[in-house]
Order: C-alpha cells, then sequence, then structure tokens
C-alpha cells in the first residue's frame, strides 16, 4: 500500500448514519436524467448562477474578494480583471469553466494538476504551476491573535513523489471500486490538503478538484448548485472535519470520518437545493433536518457528528432542538461538558 494515498489505509467499517447519507444522496442522483430532460431551461439558468456562486464564495474563503457586481462582470460576461483579487476570481472563473466543458478529458494526474494551478493564476504575476519550492504550514490564529501550527504538511522536497503516489493510488481505487466513489473522492480531496502541493491555491484548487471528481463518479450536482457557496456557509465545520480528519495522518493512524460526515452532508445539501429549486418541494425546516439528522445518528453520539452531518444549519438551532427533543424523552445527555454526548431513547 503506498504511503501517499494514506487515506486509503484509514477506511474504515462505515457507520450506518452515513450509509443513510449516501442511500439519500443515490436517490437524488436518480432524479438528475429526469431532470435533464424536463427542465433544460431552468437548468442552464442554475448553471450559470452556480458559476458565480461558486467562483465568488470560493475565493472569498480564502479571502479573495470584489464587489457582487464585479464579480459578475467577470464571472458572467467575461470582463477583464483589474487588480490581483480580479485577477485570481478571473482565473477561477476560467478553470471552472475549462471543468464543466471538458471534465470527460481531464484526467486526475499530477501534470493535470500542475496545468490547473498554472491556470488558476494566469492573470496574476504569481509563480504558479509548479511544486512548493520551500516549507509550508497550515496556521490558524488564537483567541490572543497569535499564529499557532494545525498542520505540517508534506515536505517541498517530497511533495511530487506524495502528488504522483496519491493519483496513482487513486486511479488504482477508481478502477477497482474498492469503496463507494463519493467516499474514495473525498478522502483524495483530504490527502491533497494534507500534501498542501502548492504556496498558495491549496484550498480552491481542492474545491476544483472536488468538482471534477464529483463528474468523474457521474454526480453533475456542483453544474447546477454552488457547491463551494455551501462550503462558505459552513466553513467553521469545513475546517474543523478537516482539523480532525487530519491528526495522525503522517502516521496513517487519522480516522476519515469526519471529512466523511461533512464531505456527503454538503453533496446531500446541494441535492436537496436542486430539488427544491426545480419543484421537488418545500426543503424540510431546519428543525426538521436536525431531526431528520438525528434519526441517522448511532444510538449514542456527539454535537460535533451531528453538526458534520447537517453542515448548513447553525450551532444555535442544533442546540435548540437537541434540547426539545432531551425535554419530548427522546434523547438523554450520556455525558456532560464541552464535548457532550448524546444518548438516543428507545
Amino acid at each position: 500500500m503506498s504511503n501517499s494515498f494514506r487515506s486509503r489505509r484509514a477506511f474504515e467499517a462505515i457507520p450506518n448514519h452515513l450509509i443513510g447519507l449516501l442511500t439519500a444522496i443515490y436517490e437524488f442522483k436518480g432524479k438528475e436524467r429526469l431532470y435533464q430532460v424536463q427542465a433544460p431551461e431552468i437548468l442552464a439558468a442554475l448553471q450559470s448562477n452556480a458559476v458565480i456562486e461558486s467562483t465568488e464564495s470560493s475565493n472569498r474563503i480564502e479571502g479573495v474578494v470584489a464587489s457582487p457586481e464585479r464579480v459578475r462582470e467577470i464571472v458572467g460576461k467575461g470582463a477583464s480583471p483589474s487588480n490581483r483579487s480580479e485577477s485570481e476570481i478571473a482565473g477561477y472563473r476560467d478553470v471552472l469553466g475549462q471543468i464543466h466543458a471538458s471534465h470527460s478529458f481531464i484526467p486526475v494526474t499530477p501534470n493535470i494538476i500542475l496545468q490547473l494551478h498554472r491556470d488558476l493564476f494566469k492573470y496574476t504575476s504569481a509563480r504558479a504551476g509548479v511544486w512548493k519550492p520551500v516549507e509550508n504550514t497550515i496556521e490558524a490564529t488564537t483567541p490572543e491573535g497569535g499564529k499557532e501550527v494545525v498542520f505540517q504538511p508534506v515536505p517541498a522536497f517530497a511533495t511530487p513523489t506524495a502528488v504522483e503516489e496519491l493519483c496513482g493510488d487513486f486511479a488504482q481505487a477508481t478502477a477497482n471500486a474498492t469503496a463507494d466513489p463519493l467516499l474514495t473522492n473525498a478522502a483524495f480531496v483530504l490527502d491533497f490538503l494534507c500534501i498542501h502541493p502548492f504556496l498558495d491555491g491549496n484550498g480552491r484548487l481542492a474545491r476544483l478538484l472536488t468538482t471534477l471528481l464529483f463528474y468523474k463518479a457521474g454526480f453533475t450536482v456542483a453544474r447546477y448548485v454552488g457547491v463551494e457557496r455551501l462550503v462558505e456557509k459552513t466553513k467553521a465545520s469545513y475546517y474543523e472535519s478537516l482539523r480532525a480528519s487530519s491528526e495522525g495522518w503522517h502516521e496513517g493512524r487519522h480516522s476519515l470520518l469526519p471529512w466523511w460526515e461533512y464531505f456527503l452532508g454538503i453533496t446531500f445539501a446541494a441535492y436537496e437545493q436542486l430539488d427544491q429549486k426545480l419543484g421537488g418541494g418545500e426543503l424540510p425546516s431546519k428543525a426538521d433536518r436536525v431531526k431528520l439528522g438525528v434519526q441517522a445518528m448511532p444510538s449514542v453520539f456527539s454535537k460535533a457528528e451531528l453538526a458534520r452531518v447537517c453542515p448548513e444549519i447553525s450551532e444555535r438551532t442544533l442546540k435548540r432542538v437537541l434540547d426539545e427533543l432531551r425535554a419530548d424523552g427522546k434523547i438523554e445527555v450520556a455525558k456532560r461538558g464541552r464535548n457532550a454526548i448524546w444518548r438516543k431513547m428507545e
């Protein structure tokens, strides 16, 4: 087993609540062909808006911003960028458009990853399309305003080999269908971010690769829904799930479960949104969405686990619904404190 696609070694028993999420996602996926036949005009309009939302949100997550009007001019009308932020937005627009148009002809290889990174920054003077020449770290801001290292990625000298092995092992895992493709895709994205092969643009490129991998697995939801917008709205859960699943990654002792929960939660939320926009009925209320999440949980669960499968729901709403379910005798507190554990009542 390769040392690079470390998450292949971390594949674990898939808990029932993730099986439930996968089942629901595949039920939505089964409607895609029907949508394409019955509502092509609506889908075309959704696609135009999704490209704008995806481009704006994925850049804004990284602090690259422009006014909504300029984003629409650059993305929707092809306007030329006038500053560094707009240049990065235009680069994302082009790469995303390339993926939507030519995904069938874009293999997941190191050379393609380099080309996509180059194109992401092609309107800037940044040194792009090359692996990181020096070490980089993933840092977080402390409450005191300082910086702390959250994760130390693969060293610069080992990066080319790590990406080569990642892509090779991913191709093998995909060809052999050793796991559900959504779980394999999520594992690839996690490993890519842990390798962190570039000095800049890793997060944006990871989200672009996510869209490409959706297509490779036969899922077209990212064409019609701004998945990056959903990620932006759940940014805290996004980073927390990455942090949780990267612990022990270098030794291959990490757990994919937190990242799988988030990745599938976002995919489900995207399909929910698409179904609602195409007349599939009203989305469940936020409270009902949490209750559905609780039903999908194992008999004992934490709020963090629930949050990852309901990433679009605020912490306040989660707490309110959990308190209501406890008052109704549906759940009880098994362990109190910051990392409280809940138990479902039979």
